[in-house]
């Protein structure tokens, strides 16, 4: 997944919905990630997105509170599935 999320980022794409149902395990047991329909490429003079997209569980602080983000809010995003894949349950519940 890390791998993955990597290579994104070196080409400037913020994949923006990384959760556990965006990870796909194929055949050979190599994880793909998948789903970019909200991604968004970033030009050399934009170095932060502002839209806030995603699914709530796996969003960082800085796409909660509304302020621009970058590369670092998908890392945030990769933690959240990792602690899920590890316990079974999200990391951060409430109903807002």
């Amino acid at each position: 997944m890390s791998l993955g999320l990597r290579y994104l980022h070196s080409n400037k794409i913020l994949h923006r919905d990384i959760k556990t149902a965006n990870m796909f395990l194929g055949k050979d047991y190599k994880i793909k990630v998948g789903d970019l329909g909200v991604a968004k490429l970033l030009s050399q003079t934009q170095n932060m997105a502002f839209t806030v997209v995603g699914t709530p569980y796996y969003l960082s602080p800085e796409l909660c509170e509304e302020k621009p983000y970058n590369h670092k809010s998908d890392i945030w995003s990769l933690g959240c599935v990792l602690y899920e894949l590890c316990t079974y349950r999200h990391p951060f519940d409430a109903k807002n």
